[in-house]
């Protein structure tokens, strides 16, 4: 029996849109004699839908949907069946009021086959808030070329069952384990599981064990996409029985894939090789600013051009994601921001080949002296008026951005997010904070990365300029200045960056005390200097636009510490 792996990229909510895209999908593939199409988890109201599984008209419209879509697969082909990811009501009085399912679909009707068993509540996971969790793991008795196939149908977490390859697994029955004694035919998993740099590998790993475990091939379907901070990588596969790749299909893209589980050879061949980490988390965050400006209806994007390390970075991969015409720079020097620093803007604006216009602030800076000097706290000085200067640039970048209906992407990184080394209604204004989750030292790496042959390809497939440096290297070995103040270094507050992401990692992402990281070597007085930041820059971040996650712990909804604790 011949499958079609249908990696999807769904918009939430947009029912008939996603039903159109799995039509397109079999249409697409009427004639290739394929017994089963297997779109990802939720692929019909995409994932992940929050409160919108709140609203009770969703269900008409998504019982509507299955109807329509079974008539038109009918009508093309009257063999087709196709696994869909749905949100299944019940209709007791007792909430959560839905399932996770799976619903099949052919000759014209559909039904449920699936229910999720496993449902993740941790880091931006929260499920068990809308839904139930299945009493029993899933078999579907499919009739195709006078044989009954016998497979197995898991939802994501179900698959997550391996203590020995993973941190944690969700307290609940092991769902491949009931599988064990059915001599199932094949095993298939509809995810939607977001990217994380090395999660892909991980995954196959995961389903390996289960292909040894029931002794059957595995499919394994992802979403693909940006959705609000998430972004999917897609990245599905098909294992044979002895858990040994077969087939994988492009990461960051939509695809389909055949795989024929009856003489396990692939069909087309597609390449396995990996791209290295930098060319990864490149396309990640090029797909994620992509898809946020597209689902969000943004055409557009302006960026505050300042000359550094970290604004040359979001150009890059907005310019990547939207195309040379679709970004616009805005510098905005004050009488601290140095002549390189204004030329090497000008000059990345021109190597990018993006619209740029510079808007000195000197005139408005002295407005503001003027108008606060008749106060009763007089002109500001210190870091209130270095704070002004950063809320100056932020105003002028959107009204910008309201006046054209561009989207303003913020340039911070999770260093100065995680230390407050930011100003509310300021640098922090924007839709999307692109490099919200690269520690600086990352930032730094992933420049240089974009500025070495390594990433000529990736540049190429991008259309960002081949030859020589993009970043330059007059940027990247810069030392790291907001230019807030004559002179102004960001090691006048805070220690080297060497140092601070090792602290700032052990804090956020490892949740480690204070007491374990001074054990590990660090400088004393330097670890509760930081985590007092940490903890003082809370409100900040509740405020913060959303962030692109490609980490195991992003600030965003991952993140959950309260900001008045002690």
């Amino acid at each position: 029996m011949k499958l079609a792996l249908a990696q999807l990229n769904p918009i939430i909510g947009d029912l008939s849109g996603n039903a159109e895209k799995i039509f397109e999908v079999c249409a697409e593939i009427k004639n290739e004699d394929v017994g089963l199409i297997i779109t990802p988890e939720l692929s019909l109201i995409g994932y992940p839908p929050k409160d919108l599984l709140f609203n009770p008209r969703l269900f008409e419209e998504e019982n509507d949907a299955l109807n329509k879509l079974s008539k038109r697969l009918k009508n093309l082909n009257h063999n087709l069946s196709v696994l869909i990811g749905i949100a299944e009501p019940t209709y007791d009085i007792e909430i959560p009021k839905l399932y996770n399912s799976v619903v099949i679909l052919e000759k014209g009707t559909w039904r449920i086959v699936a229910r999720k068993q496993l449902l993740p509540t941790y880091d931006v996971f929260d499920e068990k808030r809308y839904f139930r969790s299945a009493d029993n793991s899933s078999i579907l008795n499919l009739y195709y070329q006078e044989k009954i196939w016998k497979i197995g149908i898991t939802i994501c977490e179900d698959i997550w069952v391996e203590q020995n390859l993973q941190n944690e697994k969700i307290q609940g029955t092991d769902p491949i384990r009931s599988l064990e004694n059915e001599k199932l035919d094949l095993l298939i998993n509809l995810s939607a599981s977001p990217f994380i740099e090395s999660k892909s590998l991980l995954r196959q790993r995961i389903a390996a064990k289960a292909a040894i475990r029931l002794s059957c091939p595995v499919i394994y379907v992802n979403q693909i996409g940006g959705n609000d901070e998430l972004i999917f990588d897609g990245s599905s596969f098909a294992l044979n029985k002895k858990g040994e790749l077969q087939q994988e299909l492009p990461a960051f893209r939509e695809s389909i894939g055949l795989y024929d589980i009856s003489s396990l050879k692939q069909q087309p061949s597609i390449s396995s090789k990996h791209p290295i980490s930098q060319e990864i988390l490149f396309r990640a965050l090029v797909l994620g600013v992509k898809d946020y400006a597209r689902k969000c209806n943004f055409n557009s994007a302006i960026i505050g051009l300042s000359g550094g390390i970290d604004s040359a970075l979001v150009a890059t991969i907005a310019v990547a994601a939207l195309g040379i015409s679709k970004v616009h720079a805005i510098l905005m020097p004050s009488p601290w921001s140095s002549a390189g620093s204004i030329q090497d803007a000008t000059t990345l604006a021109n190597r990018l080949g993006i619209n740029h216009q510079k808007i000195p602030i000197s005139d408005v800076m002295n407005s503001f002296n003027d108008v606060l000097s008749n106060s009763t706290w007089g002109i500001p000085t210190g870091i209130t008026a270095e704070n002004l200067q950063s809320r100056i640039r932020g105003t002028i970048l959107m009204a910008l951005a309201n006046q054209k209906k561009h989207l303003l992407l913020s340039t911070g990184n999770k260093s100065e997010l995680a230390v407050g080394y930011c100003t509310l209604y300021g640098d922090m204004n924007g839709g999307l904070s692109v490099i919200g989750d690269l520690y600086k030292t990352s930032v730094f790496d992933l420049c240089n990365w974009i500025d070495s042959e390594s990433s000529l390809s990736c540049r190429n497939d991008f259309s960002l300029p081949q030859n020589g440096e993009i970043i330059s290297s007059e940027i990247r070995n810069k030392p790291p200045s907001a230019e807030l103040r004559p002179e102004q270094l960001d090691s006048d507050s805070l220690p080297d960056y060497s140092i601070l992401d090792p602290i700032l990692k052990g804090l956020i992402e490892q949740h480690l005390p204070t007491e374990v990281l001074i054990e590990q070597g660090f400088d004393k007085k330097i670890v509760h200097k930081i985590a007092n930041l940490l903890k003082n820059a809370e409100f900040k971040r509740y405020q913060a636009p959303p962030l692109l996650k490609i980490s195991n712990q992003a600030f965003g909804s991952g993140w959950k510490k309260p900001i008045a604790s002690r």
